[in-house]
């Protein structure tokens, strides 16, 4: 079996840590030309393309981010030998690179990482940002994972899967000050100050529905798409909120908040969403099986 060449291996990992040939070469001072060799023949030796052109600047392809996570690892493991035989120490760790929606619960990311958390043997990237900007980084390699309260929609091309890892009830809470009598859904509900989640969302969507069904109006105090700011209004206790309980778990435990009551048929849903791959990161399944699949109940 022929051998790696780890001169071509380091080249390349200058490269894809660079993001630029140009930049690669001066730090390695070397000519662009003779790095650019040695990549091809690195890719030729390897049987896949290590990078592809975006705009000025070269993008690692599938093969290439995982060539790269290997390369990461050969060359931390030659500076822990460095380190441990000067009486250093060090551990080999496992990456996993995990994108979350910004308005999505810290509460319910926690819960669902926490396995992997208090591992040694792994490094856990957290991102946060907007959807689009997430399912950018999963289709360029840079997000294994990606973590939502909205599926993805596919097509029989599509290789997005999106799949159910958790599914919270909705309830309406308040101030310790506004009692703890439950309250009637959905008759009590007319003419409450509510904090609610925004238009977008499709907890909101279902909540409407059942009040327009009710004939219900409460007054709308608020609107919010983040749900670490609906945690802090709801804490403000100008008015009742609808939000999913675990987003608010420690305000319920410490009795700040208080439970009104559960709306009947709605529910937050969490996916996990991810793309099919020739080279998948072993730590999405591993994560992946670790969840029951939840109940609607």
């Amino acid at each position: 079996m022929q051998q790696l060449n780890y001169h071509h291996l380091r080249y390349f990992w200058a490269v894809a840590h660079e993001g630029s040939v140009a930049a690669a070469a001066s730090r390695l001072h070397v000519s662009q030309s003779a790095l650019s060799v040695q990549i091809r023949r690195l890719e030729e030796q390897l049987g896949h393309a290590l990078f592809e052109r975006a705009g000025r600047r070269l993008q690692l392809t599938e093969a290439g981010r995982i060539a790269l996570d290997y390369a990461d690892t050969v060359f931390a493991a030659g500076a822990e030998l460095v380190s441990t035989l000067r009486g250093g120490a060090g551990t080999r760790r496992r990456i996993l690179r995990v994108g979350a929606l910004t308005t999505l619960s810290r509460n319910f990311q926690l819960e669902l990482l926490r396995p992997l958390i208090h591992r040694d043997d792994i490094e856990l990237v957290i991102r946060s940002a907007g959807r689009d900007e997430l399912l950018a980084g999963l289709q360029t390699h840079a997000l294994d994972l990606v973590l939502s309260n909205e599926p993805v929609p596919r097509d029989a091309g599509s290789d997005w899967y999106s799949q159910l890892v958790d599914s919270q009830p909705i309830s309406i809470v308040g101030p310790a000050a506004s009692g703890t009598t439950p309250l009637r859904f959905p008759d009590d509900l007319d003419g409450l100050p509510l904090v609610l989640p925004s238009l977008e969302s499709g907890v909101r969507a279902s909540f409407d529905r059942l009040l327009e069904f009710a004939g219900v109006r409460p007054v709308v105090l608020a609107e919010v798409d983040d749900m670490a700011m609906l945690r802090l209004v709801a804490r403000e206790g100008t008015g009742y909120a609808l939000v999913p309980p675990v987003v608010i778990r420690d305000e319920l435990n410490s009795g700040r908040l208080v439970e009104r009551c559960r709306v009947p048929e709605v529910r937050e849903r969490f996916y996990a969403i991810f793309q099919r791959r020739q080279f998948p990161n072993p730590l999405v399944r591993e994560l992946l099986d670790t969840l029951a699949t939840p109940s609607d109940q």
